[in-house]
C-alpha cells in the first residue's frame, strides 16, 4: 500500500502536485490544517508498503516514523525543517535542506529536474520565497504575466491551509489538492470556481487585516494580536509574511486568540537575515518550524511576556 502524507499548505501541496502528476498513484493521502504536522501517527504501515512525507517536521514525527520503519516500511522524506536526530535505516530515503531560500516544492523540483516546475513556483511563492520563485521562473522562461498569476495562486493555496481547526478553513485541503491535480495546469486553476471562491476569500479577509497596530512594538521586532474571529485565523500566515517584506529588517510575530484564550503563534524572522525564528518558538512546549518562519500552536495567555522576552533576546539588538 501507498501512503502520502503532506501538509496542507502551498508547499506541501504543491510538492505532492509534482510528484503524482509525473508519477501517478493510488494512494491513501494523509493531511490537514497547516500546523497540523503530526501526521505520521495516522498512518498504519507494515512490510511491504511505501510512506512518502512531505514538508512535516521530522523532529515532530520521530516516534512515529521509527515506528513505520520498525514495522517494516519504507519512507520517502522530503522536508525544510529542522529535522532533528535523522534516523540511520536501510529503508529511509531523506532529502532534507533547512536552507532559508529553500521549500520542499523546490527540493522536489530539483529530483524531478523540472518536470512540474510551475507547481514548484507556485509552491515557492506560497511560502513566501519570492526571490527563488522568481529565479526559477525566469530559468524556466515564464512570462511576467505567468510568473505574477503563479505567485497569486501560491498565496491564496496557502492562505487556505492557515487556522487551527478544519471548519475555518474554506477547502479541506485534500479536496483542494484534488480540484488542483484535476486541473493539472496551475493556469488552468485560475479559472475555477474553486479559485474564485479562494481569491475572494483571502482579499476580504486581508482587507479586514489592514486596519491592525502593533500591540508591542521595540528594536528589532514588532508583535500583533489579532481577534478570536475565524478570518484572523485564516489570515494569520499571510499577514505575517505581508508585514516582513513591509519591514525587511525586523521580526515579527502574530498571535491569534483561540476560543480558550491562548494564543495561535506565528513568527517571521527578519527579511534581511532570515534566522532565529525555529529558535524562539522552539522554547515553547507547541513550538517549532524554521529558521526563516516558524510558529506556536498553543501560547498560553501568561506566556506572552515571555515570548516577548525571547523575541528580544533573539532580535532586540537588529538595527
Amino acid at each position: 500500500m501507498q501512503f502520502d502524507v503532506y501538509n496542507g499548505d502551498a508547499d506541501g501541496i504543491c510538492s505532492l502536485l509534482q510528484l503524482r502528476l509525473e508519477n501517478p498513484l493510488t494512494t491513501e493521502r494523509v493531511t490537514g490544517v497547516k500546523r497540523d504536522i503530526a501526521l505520521l501517527e495516522r498512518v498504519q504501515a507494515s512490510a511491504g508498503d511505501h510512506v512518502t512525507v512531505l514538508d512535516i517536521s521530522m523532529a515532530k514525527n520521530n516516534a512515529a516514523l521509527q515506528r513505520l520503519l520498525q514495522q517494516g516500511a519504507s519512507v520517502d522524506y522530503i522536508d525544510h525543517h529542522a529535522p532533528g536526530d535523522i534516523p540511520v535505516h536501510a529503508n529511509l530515503n531523506v532529502t532534507i535542506s533547512e536552507a532559508p531560500e529553500v521549500c520542499t516544492a523546490l527540493l522536489v523540483n530539483g529530483r524531478l529536474r523540472g518536470a512540474r516546475v510551475e507547481w514548484a513556483i507556485t509552491g515557492a511563492f506560497g511560502d513566501n520565497l519570492d526571490e527563488p520563485a522568481r529565479q526559477v521562473a525566469a530559468k524556466a522562461r515564464c512570462s511576467a504575466t505567468r510568473t505574477e498569476q503563479l505567485r497569486e495562486l501560491g498565496i491564496c493555496i496557502n492562505y487556505n491551509g492557515y487556522g487551527p481547526s478544519l471548519a475555518d478553513l474554506h477547502f479541506y485541503p485534500d479536496r483542494l489538492y484534488a480540484a488542483l491535480y484535476e486541473a493539472g495546469d496551475p493556469i488552468a486553476f485560475l479559472d475555477s470556481e474553486a479559485f474564485r471562491q479562494l481569491q475572494s476569500g483571502y482579499r476580504e479577509d486581508v482587507a479586514a487585516s489592514q486596519a491592525l497596530s502593533p500591540s508591542h512594538e521595540a528594536q528589532g521586532f514588532a508583535v500583533y494580536q489579532l481577534p478570536n474571529a475565524a478570518w484572523a485565523r485564516r489570515v494569520s500566515g499571510v499577514f505575517s509574511n505581508e508585514l516582513v517584506r513591509a519591514h525587511p529588517s525586523r521580526a515579527h510575530a502574530v498571535l491569534t486568540e483561540l476560543d480558550d484564550g491562548a494564543y495561535l503563534v506565528s513568527v517571521r524572522a527578519p527579511f534581511e537575515g532570515r534566522t532565529g525564528a525555529e529558535a524562539v518558538c522552539s522554547q515553547f512546549d507547541t513550538g517549532g518550524g524554521r529558521e526563516a518562519a516558524a510558529g506556536i500552536n498553543r501560547l498560553p495567555e501568561n506566556e506572552v511576556e515571555r515570548l516577548i522576552a525571547a523575541l528580544a533576546t533573539q532580535y532586540g539588538g537588529q538595527r
